[in-house]
């Protein structure tokens, strides 16, 4: 049989326990949200969100990186609350290779890769033996084929699709020779190579402008729209719908028209 002092003992120590976790709760969501970019266009991007996302009380903290795989382990590790740089087919492979627990929680901008060369205006001026640049990636490796492919310079084996590397090139009359790079070292190639596929953050960082430096540039309609990562742990929690709604802002799309004119499409 419980006493009136026992139960009075009892109700202290829940009320205790009650604001404990309340203030640990006003805690948690009082430190800014990690959010990891490239360089770039990114960067820039998140700058105009984390503006937005303060009138909404939501504080955000961009950390830059000057490579594609740092960012998801740095998420995958609890470094970071959520990413914005990559697109959907290469989140999938990451998944699949090294098992992170990270998912996709909205679609942000699209950027169409572009080839770019010192020596050349047109890509059939490429002379046989050609040196040609490529991401060292999976997915963005296979997407620079596909558009050499498409730009009728070389053809792939059948079904090789987004995964197609150099040993999936089946015809290649200008026996071009492929040297893969990491995607961020591309820029710095072009006066080494014959011509190279940067994607456009990179080349925009490089001051390389896609609309105008760029000797074929992918069709804006692909399917590399990019996108906002997280922990699957923490996709439901309200922080992940105001970073969303801050990216997916009208503030946010018209800056993303106005600083890269065409070059960076939204896809919100």
């Amino acid at each position: 049989m419980f006493t009136k002092r026992a139960f009075l003992h009892r109700s202290l120590l829940a009320g205790a326990t009650a604001l404990t976790l309340l203030a640990a709760q006003a805690q948690a969501q009082d430190r800014p949200i990690k959010i990891g970019v490239t360089a770039g266009p990114h960067a820039q991007i998140m700058e105009q969100v984390k503006k937005v996302a303060d009138k909404s009380g939501l504080r955000l903290q961009i950390i830059e990186f000057g490579d594609y795989v740092q960012p998801n382990a740095a998420l995958a590790a609890g470094d970071l609350d959520a990413n914005s740089y990559q697109h959907r087919p290469y989140l999938d492979a990451q998944v699949k290779d090294r098992g992170y627990k990270i998912a996709w929680i909205a679609d942000t901008v699209n950027f169409p890769i572009g080839i770019y060369s010192r020596k050349i205006r047109q890509l059939a001026e490429l002379p046989q033996g050609a040196r040609f640049g490529i991401p060292n990636d999976p997915t963005n490796g296979g997407r620079v084929l596909l558009l050499l492919q498409a730009q009728g310079l070389i053809k792939l084996k059948e079904g090789a699709g987004l995964k197609a590397t150099p040993l999936d090139v089946v015809s290649n009359p200008k026996k071009l020779r492929f040297v893969e790079l990491d995607a961020a070292q591309l820029p710095r190639s072009l006066d080494d190579l014959q011509a190279s596929a940067i994607n456009t953050n990179f080349a925009i960082s490089a001051g390389l402008n896609p609309k105008t430096d760029a000797i074929a540039l992918e069709d804006a309609k692909n399917p590399y729209v990019n996108i906002l990562v997280a922990r699957e742990a923490d996709k439901a929690r309200p922080w992940v719908a105001q970073l969303i709604q801050a990216y997916q802002s009208p503030e946010v799309r018209e800056f993303i028209d106005r600083q890269f004119k065409g070059s960076v499409v939204p896809a919100f």
